[in-house]
């Protein structure tokens, strides 16, 4: 499952290049960490826009692992440049996963920017009861 992680990255790159060619009329300048040992890669997204100036975007954590009966699966956390609102996503290994479709959706929900907040519904509070 570990191989699969800087594969996935690279795929989720190719995404956001193919959806997005010039951000900002721009191009990506994304830094890739790998871990292989604990299971973990990052992609630190960013814009080299045309006056030279590098634009923070966001981040994306991926981690695998295997769950207890064996399976593989991926984790990913994805964050945006000024909030800290995040979203996680979970891809399990199964028959007939395409990971690289797998990777274009991840890259659409990033590129989608942050989640809606989850709205807060209050409850009525029960009537007093009677005296």
């Amino acid at each position: 499952m570990h191989s699969r992680l800087l594969s996935f990255i690279s795929d989720f790159e190719r995404a956001l290049l193919a959806d997005d060619p010039s951000p900002d009329e721009g191009t990506w300048k994304n830094e890739r960490a790998v871990n292989y040992r604990n299971g973990l890669a990052r992609v630190q997204l960013a814009v080299r826009l045309p006056d030279g100036r590098m634009q923070p975007r966001g981040a994306v954590l991926v981690q695998g692992f295997r769950l207890a009966d064996n399976v593989g699966c991926l984790k990913a956390q994805l964050s945006w440049t000024g909030t800290e609102t995040t979203g996680a996503h979970a891809i399990f290994s199964k028959p007939g996963c395409n990971w690289k479709s797998e990777a274009r959706k991840l890259a659409a929900n990033w590129m989608a920017g942050v989640p809606a907040a989850p709205i807060a519904i209050e409850q009525e509070e029960p009537a007093a009861a009677a005296m």
